[in-house]
């Protein structure tokens, strides 16, 4: 599922990904380089199926490319940094960015404040 996500433009299926129900403090990595993504103080649950953030980590975190496909237009993001496929996002989430990262759990590590690391 991993590779199928993170290489192929794919997506998990809703309410299967092992981190989406995550309330641990700390860090969401890319699961193909480890760049550092997205922090847990921004996750929030949007009742979507997959994880979900209000902003990433820095502004190069994630790149943006638009998206016509499947009949919808959305806008896809990467990776900043190896260009893995993330999922998602869109413009109905909470203040104070008002946007939904929407990300399959397959393309995220996460880091706990341990050091403890978790595959999504």
């Amino acid at each position: 599922m991993q590779r199928y996500v993170t290489q192929h433009r794919g997506t998990e299926p809703p309410y299967s990904g092992a981190l989406l129900h995550n309330k641990q403090e700390g860090i969401y990595h890319c699961l193909v380089c480890n760049a550092p993504l997205f922090l847990s103080e921004t996750k929030y649950d949007s009742g979507c199926g997959w994880p979900s953030f209000y902003q990433p980590v820095s502004d190069d975190a994630i790149r943006y490319i638009e998206d016509d496909s499947h009949g919808m237009q959305r806008i896809e993001i990467r990776c900043g940094q190896c260009d893995a496929h993330l999922g998602h996002v869109f413009p109905d989430g909470p203040q104070p960015t008002g946007e939904r990262y929407c990300v399959n759990s397959a393309s995220l590590n996460f880091t706990d404040e341990q050091g403890e690391q978790t595959k999504g």
